[in-house]
């Protein structure tokens, strides 16, 4: 194609170089209409049935700021946005139990639960337990004295379980403490030792 060889309606007195400029210029103007537009649908409030995504939540007595996506479960939430990594992610599918954490006074796998279903609720991690004044709960102690642990990895599961459990059964047998956190598994199978450290750990709750 030569030089003049224009489309009908191509201004007389254009080179090739000035209708390449042209396209590239219209496309730019056109690109920012579009970014433009989608900047202003972004800002629209939000559809019905659609999800907020910055919320509070109430986590360890305080109200935590934080950008949730509408798929993320309050383990990753309290882990990587909020820093609290005594929550462990272990099977990450409600089975192991490593990942447990107290709603309203009651044991949840963190794992499998929506972060934005915990709106409104009192959330307790392992990191909440002890006192302002960094004394441990009896619970935490017990395993303390006890030495109820190999490598740890599921001990804030259990101890948080046990915490919940202890709240509808203070004063509970070996075996109704057993049956009350068998949904916390421990890699190490080192249950014996685990199950003597909650058991000084509720015998610590009722003195405290």
């Amino acid at each position: 194609m030569a030089d003049n060889d224009f489309p009908e309606g191509t201004p007389k007195g254009w080179s090739r170089r000035d209708v390449i400029k042209g396209v590239i210029a219209a496309g730019a103007v056109s690109s920012a209409g579009y970014l433009f537009r989608s900047s202003v649908v972004r800002a629209d409030v939000s559809a019905p049935g659609s999800v907020e995504r910055l919320i509070t939540l109430n986590v360890n007595g305080q109200q935590r700021r934080v950008d949730v996506m509408k798929q993320e479960t309050l383990a990753t939430t309290l882990r990587y946005k909020l820093g609290l990594t005594g929550t462990k992610l272990g099977c990450d599918r409600s089975e192991c139990g490593a990942c447990t954490v107290l709603i309203d006074d009651v044991p949840h796998y963190s794992c499998s639960m929506l972060t934005h279903t915990a709106r409104g609720k009192k959330i307790v991690t392992i990191e909440g337990l002890a006192s302002a004044e960094g004394k441990l709960h009896p619970v935490q102690q017990g395993v303390v004295e006890e030495q109820g642990f190999q490598c740890a990895f599921c001990m804030s599961g259990f101890i948080m379980a046990t915490v919940g459990f202890l709240k509808v059964n203070p004063n509970p047998t070996r075996t109704e403490l057993a049956h009350g956190i068998s949904g916390n598994l421990c890699r190490c199978q080192d249950y014996d030792k685990i199950l003597t450290a909650m058991m000084r750990g509720a015998e610590l709750s009722r003195r405290a």
